[in-house]
């Protein structure tokens, strides 16, 4: 698993691993990255399903709940075959913008 921390948001990057073993990683290293803005870069995985997605909606919801933004990158899923509840982009530059404007509606308290 690899973290790139760029401010205050960090990329969630990994290789050549299962899906499960990938969100038990993410959980056991949640401690280090919990207080950043997250993006969990998915493209290594070459099959995903909606369902797959809705593997991390308790960690979205626990990430979130903290007034920090998560976003999902993969253009494997689209963001309207999974709930409102969780965020997911095609790219990391939306995932970016994502977190963004996140951050300015909570400084306006929107």
């Amino acid at each position: 698993m690899v973290f790139d921390k760029k401010g205050t948001t960090t990329t969630v990057f990994q290789e050549d691993v299962e899906l499960s073993s990938f969100l038990e990683n993410l959980n056991n290293s949640y401690s280090k990255i919990k207080n950043d803005q997250l993006i969990i870069n998915l493209f290594s995985f070459t099959t995903l399903t909606a369902g797959n997605v809705l593997e991390f909606l308790e960690l979205s919801n626990t990430h979130r709940a903290t007034n920090k933004s998560f976003v999902l990158v993969t253009d494997k899923v689209a963001y309207d075959e999974v709930p409102e509840a969780i965020v997911v982009v095609p790219t990391l530059q939306e995932a970016q913008d994502i977190i963004e404007m996140e951050e300015i509606e909570r400084d306006l308290g929107i």
